[in-house]
């Protein structure tokens, strides 16, 4: 069973009130499973939002942020610890480590620069940490044509797309990150 999960979100909102309620419904489902939220530390946004739902549902939540945005994403004060770094960088390296699996939820680059890079990092094998989108009102459904775009244009193999858990909803994407084995590979090329 996974003890912390690192969630990649937004620092905004967005416009649909769709992406707040599932950030607050997995947060509050972290929590009360007992599984600690790792992310960015900000207190805005939908990163604001899983971290109260899941402090709310008793949950365990780290944060890590970098000095520069401390003022600027408003760091949260209310999590069970805060980790101020240096670069962004660091802060990445602390979130890998303090993590056990990845989500990705509705975000701009900053997400999918995290998320990519946690996912290269298990297709080249230097984790085995499950990687899983959580797509709401199909924000992620444009990335994961190209996803498949990418295999049928063979720059990326069937197994390593595979790695790629997805769904809409929390508790079934939660139950395959903990079911998660990585794939065997008979050859890199």
């Amino acid at each position: 069973m996974i003890k912390s999960v690192c969630v990649f979100c937004g620092s905004c909102k967005g416009v649909n009130p769709a992406y707040t309620d599932m950030a607050a419904k997995l947060g509050t489902l972290l929590g009360k499973q007992g599984v600690r939220v790792v992310y960015g530390g900000a207190t805005v946004g939908l990163m604001g939002t899983v971290a109260d739902a899941a402090l709310a549902a008793g949950g365990e939540v780290l944060g890590v942020i970098p000095e520069a945005l401390l003022t600027r994403e408003v760091a949260h004060s209310g999590l069970t610890e805060l980790k101020v770094v240096h670069s962004m960088m660091e802060r990445k390296k602390i979130m890998f480590k303090q993590s056990e699996a990845f989500m990705l939820l509705p975000g701009g680059l900053g997400s999918l620069d995290e998320f990519f890079e946690a996912l290269t990092a298990l297709q080249l094998g230097f984790h085995q940490k499950a990687c899983a989108i959580l797509d709401i009102d199909n924000y992620y459904e444009k990335l994961v044509v190209l996803l498949d775009h990418m295999v049928t244009e063979q720059f990326v193999k069937p197994p390593h797309r595979n790695m790629v858990i997805y769904g809409n909803d929390p508790e079934t994407v939660l139950n395959e990150l903990n079911k998660f084995e990585m794939p065997k590979l008979d050859a890199w090329f």
